[in-house]
């Protein structure tokens, strides 16, 4: 008779903190937020909150153009900051590079910088009154360029968008950079005694060997933006000026839930705000696991 396989006890010991902690700040407030949209002062009133969400053009104007905000500033993060931080991360991990460890710490920086600080610095930056980028742009004969880019309805939601790029642009750079080195020296030997170097030996071979890795960079750039919140408020302030053009569904959501000024605060429709807010998340992962993920080739070395 074989011997009986002994309990893992300390696999659960070692794993209970974890589990109680995420069960505690993250599970049971999920669900007390489901639960509360359901609810209104009343009482029990079921998906009556997400009707007037949804329903009623007061709610479902601003709701939608926070979700239209929300997209355009993933869309920028996507087709802007991945790009870039690919490329940083094939220049850095180039052996022939000096001084690779010092770019790498300057641009990763900005990434544990705080929002306030990103935020107040930059509208200090950008200001019209006492900003430097009108006497930076003037002093290379480009002062015809310079905008209220904060000002503006049209400008206002891609400034900050690129603002938050530069901040968070060594994310990527550094996944992308640590992808790059797993690959194996005899891969890249192989491809250079068959004649493949250069950028032809990063387009080749490296970015089909780290596709998984940008596709994990790519639902983390969707799920950060969509729960977005600190630098809009920071510069702009809990209205999302100006005339809501910056607004997303986390300052929609703020104002909502906590009131702002006049308005007052409204739990139930702040909780299902949220509620819409998780099952686009939601949506958006279960796409990316379920459609793109199985299909990228992960190759074993």
């Amino acid at each position: 008779m074989a011997a009986r396989r002994a309990t893992r006890w300390h696999i659960a010991v070692f794993l209970a903190p974890a589990v109680l902690v995420y069960t505690a700040v993250m599970i049971l407030p999920l669900f007390g937020t489901l639960n509360l949209s359901l609810y209104r002062a009343e009482g029990f009133v079921g998906l009556a909150n997400f009707r007037t969400l949804f329903g009623d053009p007061h709610w479902s104007e601003q709701f939608w153009n926070a979700l239209r905000n929300n997209v355009w500033f993933f869309i920028i993060h996507m087709l802007v900051q991945n790009p870039i931080g690919i490329l940083l991360a094939a220049l850095l991990s180039s052996p022939r590079l000096r001084l690779a460890a010092f770019y790498r710490t300057a641009i990763f920086i900005p990434t544990i910088l705080s929002f306030v600080i990103v935020g107040f610095v930059w509208k200090l930056i950008l200001s019209p009154i006492w900003g430097i980028a009108p006497s930076m742009l003037q002093a290379v004969g480009l002062k015809f360029l310079f905008q209220p880019f904060l000002g503006q309805e049209e400008t206002a939601l891609t400034t900050l968008a690129l603002i938050s790029v530069w901040q968070f642009v060594g994310i990527p750079m550094m996944l992308i950079y640590a992808a790059l080195l797993s690959i194996p020296d005899e891969v890249l030997e192989a491809a250079e005694m068959d004649g493949i170097t250069g950028w032809s030996r990063f387009w080749k071979v490296q970015l089909p060997l780290i596709l998984p890795a940008i596709g994990i960079i790519s639902i983390l750039t969707f799920v950060g933006n969509f729960n977005a919140f600190d630098l809009i408020y920071v510069a702009q302030g809990a209205l999302a000026g100006p005339n809501f053009a910056t607004d997303i569904l986390g300052t929609f959501l703020y104002r909502t839930f906590f009131g702002f000024q006049l308005q007052l605060g409204d739990p139930n429709m702040g909780a299902a705000i949220a509620t819409a807010m998780f099952l686009i998340i939601l949506a958006g992962v279960c796409v990316y696991l379920f459609a793109i993920q199985t299909r990228l080739r992960r190759y074993q070395f």
